[in-house]
Formats: structure tokens, C-alpha cells, sequence
């Protein structure tokens, strides 16, 4: 009796320490009445301005469907755009919420920054493009070469690894922002540009003659691309990783933009449970029982946003690959609503 009781005051400790820290961004994000997100400076695909001045891609995607989960409102999202070297501090500081910018997970950056990583919304890999000019067909060709590349980014420690471990000698040349970057190397100034490979993708697409350059076969690296929180609120945390995985839950029970009313008469009960027909999900999270409704009505699935924004129907017209649902042979798996 005497242990039980000992078990019992160091779980209402444990409680009590978790709920003092639990809690604070996600408060923070209701009492202002917005979700404020930090984003590359424009890559296209993941988050670029349009036509109109407005902010459209992936990223851009999934800050505005955070927005639903709060608030059941797209518009309730703010985009600020921050550099590779900006990203960290800005969300450390409190001046965003959520950094749902194209970054790499990694071991150091889960237990360096006071920061950690919700989950994988794209898988990539780190490559490098050239101009065809140059008649070389692979990276081991480029001895001597210069290479733009940005700083403070994993890209550029891979960089210098990659050529290192072929004994190869390359000149970094160093341009901190992505736009100066690419015209660095349209104008020469570097032979060879190096990036995640959608990326190089959104770049080449926006170069005046895209079918001159390359990009070369080799993988430099892994890039699990997502977006980061602070540490010390499990709460939001929660939120993040919710609702990147609802857009995959309703990508594979078939829901879309288009028939998700339809599917709230499903006898499914997991898409009840994800629907909100079932109560209790969002109530988990602290929001809207519709919060996963809301989501897909106004943004669409997972696959959706892909298509919208990189598949083939968009300027990039890049295949699902890695990034389709596992059922198609990908590594997408969105966890369980129940």
C-alpha cells in the first residue's frame, strides 16, 4: 500500500510538472487569433508569391491548414519569409509559431536548438545541376569546379562531405539567399548549383531556357523535409502533427476536396472518426471535433496539395516517388485517428 502510494504522488508529479509546460505556443496561437509561419523566401513548389502577391505551395499548404485547426479559418494563417540562417532563431524566439519551411530533420537539430521535428511532409535528396555546356553527365566529373550553394544549411556540410569522400576538389561559393543564388548561376558565376532536388526542379523551371540545364544522377543525402516546433509543448506539437497526418488519412480513405461531404455518410469508422461524425478526436487536441473536415473541404489531402503545387499538373511536374501514399509503394503513412 505504501509503494502504491509513493506510485500514485510521482504520477500527479509528473502530471502536474507536464501541464505547467504543456500548453504555451498553443495558447499563445489562440489568444492572438492567428498562426504565424516561417517559410523559405521562394521556393517554388513549397512556398512562392503568385501572381496576385499572395503565397501559394506545400509549406504554404500546411501552415493554412494549421490555421483550420485552430480556428476553422484559412485566412487566420500569416506567412513571414526567413532565410536559411534566419529560420532557427526566428522560431527560437517566439517570432513564429511553427517553421514549416522545407527543412531537414537531423539528429543535431532535435537536440541542439531547443527545437524538434513533427514529422516528414516530403522526402528528398540532395543534389546538383549544371548547364549542359559543360558535357558532363555525373557529379565525379567535376573536379575543379566552383559550386554555389547557401550557407548555415545541411546542403552545404553534404556538399563538402560528398566531394571529400570522392577525393574530389570543388570551390564553394557561398550566396546566402536562394533567388541570388540561382542567378549567380545562370550568369556563370559558379558551374554547378547545388540543393535539395526539388529544389533544383523549382529553379530550373523558372530559368529562361530550363532544357539546358542538368540535373545529375547522383543522391548526396537524405532529406527528410518538415516542419519544426519548440520544445516543451507537447499540445501544440500535437496540433502540428495531427494535422499533417489527417491530409494523409484522407488521402487514403479517398477523401478529397470534392466529395468530403459526401463522405461524412460513410459507415467507415474511421473516416467517421477523422470526419468528426464521431466525437471526440478533436476534443483530444483541444479544438474543433470538424477540425479534419474543415481541413480537407477548404485545402484537400495530402495528394491533392502535391499535385496542386508539384506534381504534374503544376510547372515543376514532379512524380510522387518516395512521397506517394505506402500503398502505392511510397513512404506517406499517416497515422491512425482513433
Amino acid at each position: 500500500m505504501k509503494a502504491l502510494k509513493h506510485v500514485a504522488a510521482g504520477t500527479a508529479l509528473f502530471l502536474s510538472s507536464w501541464a505547467a509546460t504543456a500548453g504555451v505556443t498553443f495558447d499563445s496561437v489562440k489568444n492572438k487569433g492567428f498562426v504565424q509561419c516561417g517559410v523559405s523566401t521562394g521556393v517554388a513548389g513549397f512556398s512562392v508569391n503568385d501572381s496576385k502577391g499572395g503565397w501559394i505551395g506545400l509549406d504554404v499548404d500546411l501552415c493554412r491548414a494549421l490555421a483550420i485547426t485552430m480556428f476553422g479559418d484559412p485566412a487566420k494563417s500569416k506567412i513571414m519569409a526567413v532565410s536559411a540562417v534566419q529560420r532557427f532563431t526566428a522560431l527560437q524566439s517566439g517570432e513564429v509559431d511553427v517553421l514549416p519551411r522545407n527543412t531537414t530533420l537531423s539528429l543535431t537539430r532535435d537536440t541542439t536548438l531547443g527545437l524538434i521535428g513533427v514529422g516528414v511532409n516530403y522526402y528528398d535528396s540532395q543534389g546538383i545541376m549544371v548547364n549542359k555546356s559543360l558535357n558532363v553527365k555525373s557529379a565525379k566529373e567535376l573536379d575543379g569546379a566552383t559550386v554555389c550553394v547557401q550557407p548555415g544549411t545541411t546542403t552545404e556540410l553534404n556538399l563538402a562531405d560528398w566531394f571529400r569522400s570522392q577525393n574530389i576538389v570543388f570551390k564553394p561559393v557561398v550566396v546566402e539567399r536562394l533567388d541570388e543564388i540561382i542567378r549567380a548561376f545562370a550568369v556563370g558565376r559558379c558551374d554547378a548549383f547545388t540543393g535539395d532536388k526539388s529544389q533544383l526542379a523549382a529553379a530550373r523551371s523558372n530559368l529562361e531556357n530550363p532544357g539546358q540545364y542538368d540535373i545529375l544522377p547522383e543522391n548526396f543525402s537524405k532529406e527528410p523535409l518538415g516542419p519544426m516546433v519548440r520544445q516543451g509543448d507537447e499540445q501544440w506539437f500535437n496540433v502540428v502533427r495531427w494535422t499533417m497526418f489527417a491530409m494523409l488519412e484522407a488521402e487514403e480513405y479517398g477523401i478529397t476536396s470534392k466529395n468530403v461531404d459526401e463522405m461524412l455518410k460513410s459507415t467507415n469508422p474511421n473516416v467517421q472518426r477523422l470526419l468528426g461524425v464521431t466525437p471526440g478526436m478533436g476534443k483530444n487536441l483541444g479544438v474543433d471535433d470538424k477540425w479534419a473536415y474543415n481541413i480537407i473541404k477548404h485545402i484537400g489531402n495530402y495528394g491533392e496539395s502535391f499535385e496542386k503545387n508539384l506534381g504534374p499538373s503544376s510547372p515543376l511536374k514532379l512524380s510522387r516517388g518516395l512521397n506517394a501514399s505506402y500503398r502505392d509503394g511510397g513512404l506517406m503513412y499517416g497515422w491512425p485517428v482513433r
